[in-house]
């Protein structure tokens, strides 16, 4: 499977994923004359950019994780799919269960750096790549297809280990398909989102060129700010400050639409990429104090 390198600069990544973003004016444009079949198969593409690639530091921090099989049936499409996901559990039979959800671009070996410091927090760690990316089924991904594999992987964790808590992470764009499989499961013990958003819409009107009236024609609006208010479960959302990509004030608006009991973190210095790694000992504190997680650790 190929392996992409790291870039030497985070910069140069935020900008490909804002291409991608960005060019979601150009798959309108193009969708207006070719249909709204088009339309939408232009938008998932460029907002999901699956890929069964990583960058070199991923490859490095999924070695020695185990690969795990999701098998199920889609009511979507008819089809059998297969999921792959990453497996790093802990020690102790007991630790709660943590479900990742990567964004876009990278396939699940490109967010284990982010599963291990989770992991380190106390939880064991299912990362899973949705269709269309790594060696998961093929398929151009959407957000209902998207939101099906995560449920698919939510109901693994069930099966494989019963009776332990389950917490949900997302980042980015992981992490408004968090909020959507949260806000219909009974049984979720808490939800982290970093760098994540209220809306597709409402990141593109972030943009520059945001004045455009092109909200209605987006189909793929993952609009997390209307879902999360339904979440019954602590709420933790971290962003960090120097995020290019996606503005914190995006993060921020997010956790004001979430219910109590609820935490933000906003991490000095933090971007897209290294707010996680930046952000971890205040991750140690909210997780301790949200959820009541590692409290001798962090204190």
């Amino acid at each position: 499977m190929p392996v992409a390198s790291e870039p030497r600069h985070h910069h140069r990544r935020t900008g490909l994923r804002r291409a991608g973003l960005a060019a979601l004016a150009v798959a309108i444009g193009f969708g207006l004359v070719s249909g709204c079949a088009s339309l939408d198969e232009k938008q998932r593409a460029w907002i999901f950019q699956p890929s069964d690639r990583t960058w070199s530091g991923g490859l490095a921090a999924a070695q020695g994780m185990a690969d795990v099989w999701i098998p199920f049936r889609s009511d979507e499409t008819g089809e059998a799919v297969r999921l792959h996901g990453l497996w790093l559990p802990q020690p102790r039979a007991d630790a709660p269960l943590l479900l990742y959800l990567h964004g876009a671009r990278w396939d699940v070996r490109g967010s284990a750096h982010r599963m291990r410091r989770m992991h380190e927090l106390g939880f064991s760690v299912l990362g899973v790549d949705y269709r269309g990316f790594g060696q998961s089924s093929p398929a151009l991904p959407s957000e209902s297809l998207a939101h099906e594999d995560a449920q698919a992987a939510w109901q693994w964790l069930a099966t494989q280990h019963p009776g332990l808590p389950r917490y949900l992470f997302g980042h980015s764009l992981g992490g408004a398909i968090a909020v959507l499989l949260a806000a219909e499961v009974p049984d979720l013990a808490g939800l982290m989102v970093e760098g994540s958003f209220t809306s597709i819409p409402e990141v593109v009107g972030s943009f520059k060129w945001g004045w455009l009236p092109v909200s209605p024609l987006i189909t793929q609006r993952f609009d997390a700010g209307a879902r999360i208010g339904q979440v019954r479960a602590p709420v933790l959302v971290v962003h960090g400050s120097n995020d290019s990509l996606i503005p914190s004030a995006l993060g921020h608006a997010l956790y004001e639409r979430a219910p109590q009991p609820k935490r933000w973190v906003l991490v000095e210095g933090g971007s897209q990429h290294n707010t996680n790694t930046l952000g971890q000992p205040l991750y140690r504190e909210a997780v301790a104090a949200l959820f009541g997680l590692g409290r001798a650790a962090a204190e």
